[in-house]
């Protein structure tokens, strides 16, 4: 039996929400409800169903504004640096081991290792974590950087990598080091300016900020 049109745009619009109720970004949750909602307005509407059509539609509309109120907040940034053997971060690195093995595979966190390490809070609450050290004078390795589900936004790598330009040129550092442990992180790290060298790894020169 074949599928008409109208049906293929509701298995879309119910696709859609399905995803979008499995995102553990508020942001992304959003956009593909929003979309999603879009997409169920215009077939209710397309088969009649004025109910579905002006439900979804209202849906649409509380995305839309939920989203405008998301890019208009401006959150407070801060870092809050740590000692390497700090017993919360022991606990955080525990807590989210699974979630950093997904990033960065094989990760073991080795305190002796830590030349800089901080919690980056976004309204004072703990968004992700930075670990780095020094390999030469002017090199930063990126061993860490973390991020918690609710705020994948890149909120957390534009202010690491912009806001902090300063704080790690007074420093002395020039190239920023890391290694894409997985395609996600490595489309991450491209989208803040890293490039892509041979076999994962990318760097990143402060000039270019």
């Amino acid at each position: 039996m074949e599928i008409s049109i109208l049906e293929w745009i509701g298995y879309a619009a119910s696709l859609m929400i399905a995803i979008s109720i499995s995102m553990s970004s508020i942001v992304k949750f959003r956009i593909l409800n929003l979309i999603g909602a879009v997409i169920f307005s215009l077939y209710g509407f397309l088969i009649g169903a004025l109910p579905v059509g002006f439900m979804n539609l209202y849906i649409a509309f509380v995305d839309l504004y939920f989203l405008i109120q998301i890019f208009k907040t401006k959150e407070a940034f801060e870092t809050l640096e740590v000692r390497p053997n700090d017993l919360y971060l022991t606990r955080y690195l525990q807590f989210n081991d699974k979630e950093i093995q997904r990033f960065f595979p094989g990760f073991k966190y080795n305190p002796e290792l830590n030349d800089l390490s901080f919690f980056v809070l976004r309204d004072a609450q703990v968004a992700g974590l930075f670990l780095a050290h020094r390999e030469e004078d002017n090199i930063l390795r990126v061993r860490l950087d973390y991020v918690g589900p609710k705020y994948r936004d890149f909120k957390n790598g534009r202010y690491i990598y912009t806001r902090l330009h300063k704080y790690f040129t007074a420093h002395g550092i020039t190239k920023v080091l890391a290694h894409a442990g997985s395609k996600n992180h490595l489309s991450y790290l491209k989208k803040l300016g890293f490039e892509e060298k041979a076999d994962g790894l990318c760097t990143k020169t402060l000039g270019k900020i």
